[in-house]
């Protein structure tokens, strides 16, 4: 089924993100991580730039850099707020409202109906990644909290007007100039909070080249394309992969252990994967632009 190509496709993006926690802490670790977000979305952008050799028409500009504020800019900056004021099984349980959101969105912006299927499958995938991430000693700090419900949201808000705002042009493209003004709009940020100009290694090097153009580059292109090939709430729910993908590489990497309740969460993950995906079947018609 077509479909089910476009999902599997799109779900390399989620699955390749969960790498990040191991990339960042092994080969990036102790660098500012605006100048990181920063690093990793503009060269990767500039780059696809000079491969399309196209730049938004002046009817577009404005949306690409709400776009890009919302997807990489504002989200990026949440994010790392949020990372650093709660503990990571915390903020990634946060970062799991996000299908719940896309499903509100959607039917607020783009008039698609919530179906009873759908919101079960997201609670369930945020009680997946809960087992998988959450641990008895996690403190909640309030502050935290909103940055990580505000990340949440930048990028359900995102994930539907990418839908909404379909150019045409391919999601090579799309995707060049989203990121090229997601980090264009990080380097006041990044400069501000940057005290010194760091050294990078070669270990650095390595993983800021993975981070924009495996990381940033591929699978925001493949994400960008889910998004114009099915409906947002589909797409936003394989987010529930990119924690999963973080547990297992860090048991099979790292040599972190795997618990019962771990396990468990990982397969109500799946399940709710499962349950969302083919409750989710027709609920926006496939769109045929070009841009698609």
């Amino acid at each position: 089924m077509p479909r089910t190509a476009d999902l599997l496709l799109t779900a390399i993006a989620p699955v390749i993100w969960g790498s990040s926690y191991i990339v960042t802490t092994e080969l990036l670790p102790g660098h500012p991580p605006l100048l990181i977000a920063m690093l990793r979305a503009l060269p990767a952008g500039l780059l696809l730039l000079l491969i399309v050799r196209q730049l938004p028409s002046q009817a577009w500009a404005g949306k690409v850099l709400v776009l890009g504020a919302l997807n990489f800019s504002l989200f990026w900056w949440l994010l790392f707020a949020s990372a650093y004021r709660l503990p990571g099984g915390v903020a990634a349980t946060l970062g799991a409202v996000q299908p719940l959101m896309v499903l509100m969105l959607s039917s607020l912006v783009l008039g698609t109906q919530i179906r009873t299927r759908a919101v079960l499958a997201a609670v369930l995938g945020l009680g997946g990644v809960a087992l998988l991430v959450l641990t008895p000693q996690a403190a909640l700090d309030p502050a935290g909290i909103a940055a990580g419900l505000g990340g949440a949201g930048s990028m359900a808000l995102g994930v539907v007007l990418t839908r909404k705002w379909q150019p045409p042009v391919p999601p090579l493209t799309f995707t060049a100039w989203q990121l090229t003004a997601g980090g264009l709009l990080l380097v006041p940020a990044a400069a501000w909070s940057l005290p010194g100009w760091p050294v990078f290694t070669a270990a650095n090097a390595a993983g800021l080249l993975y981070m924009g153009l495996i990381g940033g580059a591929l699978t925001y292109i493949l994400w960008f394309r889910g998004i114009a090939r099915t409906s947002p709430a589909a797409v936003s729910l394989l987010g529930v992969l990119s924690p999963l993908s973080a547990v297992l590489l860090g048991w099979a990497i790292l040599g972190e252990h795997l618990t019962a309740g771990q396990s468990a969460g990982a397969a109500l993950t799946l399940f709710s994967l499962w349950l969302g995906q083919s409750g989710l079947a027709g609920t926006l018609p496939r769109r045929t632009a070009k841009a698609a």
